[in-house]
């Protein structure tokens, strides 16, 4: 799919929703076929990188100029309100003023900048500059509400940890909850990763573009400074986050093992409890001929009695001892 937008006074438009009076600004490729991209290239004169290239993680593939054609690739991310978030490669091409986006997804933050740069008075888009800095403060934002919400489940998180971990529950119950823990972090960690990847894309981007594309508007470079501000400390923050997950993930391990050891503790001590009245059962199970107690008429009882008693020592005293 190609889109295709124009500027129009204040107001970025549509090719074909109006009359366009002055050239594109814009070409909006969205998993484009082999005819979009032909197009592309052949209104600008620049190579369209295919997924495979946009998905290289060597600088040199992401960052590169190409005659008056500077190319820059992010890893964007998409589904941040669902279970299922994905990063996907986004490409912005400039040259002379006009810019190419490639991408194979729709994140947000491009709808919700061309559903405001459309409107009059809208988001500043007097370039092609100027709306790829638009879009890329968008997934910035885009990037911090992500965080703020995955900071906000981590506090739940921990409350729920240290909660299971207190509770007078069944071994085996709390054991469960943990597991199902560990699960939520796991997935929460995997969304901070990509965030982490997603924010260091941007910042080599965002430098890259400060060195290579010189620009004399005051309000842009304003923007690029205020956008590598931002990057580094939500970068900051979601290393914050990471560690913290650490921490609760071994806080998890820890409560997990700690249930395990008491199970063991248990099992242990009704051995050593059990122990005396079985060494005593054995001793007058034997049966020979010689035994004083063999015909005794209270033998039976005494032998009982006996097996209760050194089952009742070792208990009490593990019990005042504090181990049960």
């Amino acid at each position: 799919m190609l889109r295709i937008y124009t500027r129009t006074e204040d107001r970025l438009v549509p090719v074909g929703a109006e009359k366009c009076i002055s050239p594109p600004i814009w070409f909006d490729l969205i998993s484009p076929d082999s005819e979009d991209v032909a197009r592309v290239e052949g209104l600008l004169g620049v190579d369209v990188p295919s997924r495979a290239e946009m998905e290289e993680i060597e600088l040199s593939a992401r960052l590169y100029t190409e005659g008056d054609a500077t190319f820059m690739t992010l890893t964007g991310l998409g589904n941040l309100d669902t279970e299922t978030p994905i990063k996907t490669p986004i490409t912005f091409i400039l040259k002379a003023g006009t810019l190419v986006t490639v991408r194979y997804a729709e994140p947000t933050p491009f709808r919700a900048y061309t559903s405001r740069a459309q409107r009059s008075g809208g988001l500043p888009h007097r370039s092609g500059e100027e709306i790829m800095l638009g879009l890329i403060e968008a997934m910035i934002d885009r990037t911090a509400d992500a965080l703020e919400r995955l900071g906000n489940e981590t506090d739940a998180l921990s409350r729920e940890i240290f909660k299971t971990a207190q509770a007078k529950t069944k071994a085996s119950t709390k054991t469960h909850d943990l597991e199902n823990v560990i699960s939520l972090i796991g997935l929460k960690a995997e969304l901070l990763t990509m965030v982490q990847e997603s924010l260091v894309s941007v910042s080599r981007l965002i430098a890259y573009y400060a060195v290579t594309v010189e620009t004399s508007d005051r309000d842009s470079k304003h923007l690029v400074r205020l956008i590598q501000r931002d990057a580094s400390s939500l970068g900051e923050h979601a290393r914050a986050l990471s560690a913290r997950l650490g921490f609760l993930l071994d806080a998890t391990l820890g409560a997990i093992n700690l249930e395990q050891n008491q199970i063991i503790k248990i099992f242990s001590v009704a051995a050593v409890v059990f122990l005396p009245p079985t060494l005593v059962a054995s001793i007058y199970g034997m049966n020979y001929d010689l035994m004083p107690e063999l015909h005794w008429d209270y033998g039976y009882p005494f032998a009982l009695g006996l097996m209760v008693l050194s089952a009742a020592l070792p208990f009490l005293y593990f019990k005042r001892k504090g181990w049960l």
